[in-house]
């Protein structure tokens, strides 16, 4: 049973990048409980075809390929929203890359593309987005945008200096919209998961029941985090209880970047 009542994103419209799998794909389905109409974006069609057919009898959702790198694609989708369900009012930039790798052994071609995917992706579907965004905030809509970030460059974390810039380069646009986008009502904010144990790219980064161990003894609640509770952050960010929130990093990670000192090698 959902903590928030099953309307409060009633009349929302929701962009969701990254929407067919993961993190992503949870706030998909959450929003939808809670009454919200979803887009997601992927670009692979067969993930965006698999979680349309999983989540369509939680609500109302559509999927659009999109490529986030591309700001064509990327302008079609929200057109396609547009088109689709007459407006848009919120934002979730999801899409990313990760891999684990030395910055020594790290291709010029793997740094760049990560940097495109996560801070290039997050310009260009918010740029995107913004002229509906405001309509949304002339028609008393509270529009608004969450960045899925990350607490890495919160230290020195080895074999991951390439997502590590790409969110550090989040957390700098996020707050820089928030502050010009905010006279035109836009509310930007983001979430920054620690370790979320029930997805592919934790399985893929902590691979083994030792790895999983010692991250889990550097966490203070001594476990990994839930994707639902990922989503329940991103209800409460786009809820009427957060009208007044914007520019701020929601850190949903257990206590988990106050107490590492680094990731042994």
């Amino acid at each position: 049973m959902s903590i928030f009542r099953n309307d409060v994103l009633q009349g929302r419209v929701a962009l969701i990048t990254g929407g067919a799998t993961g993190i992503c794909k949870g706030i998909a389905r959450t929003y939808l409980e809670h009454g919200a109409k979803v887009v997601i974006t992927s670009r692979k069609q067969e993930n965006l075809d698999a979680a349309v057919k999983e989540l369509e009898g939680a609500g109302e959702v559509f999927a659009v390929a999109a490529d986030v790198r591309n700001p064509e694609q990327v302008e079609a989708a929200v057109t396609a929203t547009v088109e689709r369900f007459g407006h848009l009012d919120t934002v979730i930039n999801g899409a990313a890359g990760n891999f684990l790798c030395p910055a020594a052994q790290l291709s010029y071609n793997a740094f760049r593309t990560v940097l495109e995917i996560d801070t290039m992706g997050t310009f260009n579907v918010s740029k995107a987005a913004f002229e509906h965004l405001v309509k949304a905030g002339e028609n008393g809509r509270d529009p608004g945008i969450i960045n899925i970030s990350a607490t890495l460059h919160y230290m020195g974390t080895p074999m991951q200096a390439h997502v590590s810039a790409a969110k550090a380069g989040i957390d700098a646009l996020m707050r820089n919209l928030a502050v010009e986008w905010g006279p035109m009502g836009i509310r930007v904010n983001n979430i920054a998961p620690g370790p979320i144990g029930d997805t592919e790219g934790m399985r893929r980064l902590a691979p083994g029941d030792d790895i999983t161990k010692a991250m889990t003894e550097r966490i203070p609640l001594k476990r990994f985090g839930k994707v639902q509770e990922i989503a329940d952050m991103a209800v409460y960010l786009s809820s009427p209880a957060a009208v007044y929130i914007t520019g701020a990093i929601m850190v949903v990670d257990g206590g988990h970047w106050l107490s590492t000192q680094g990731f042994s090698m």
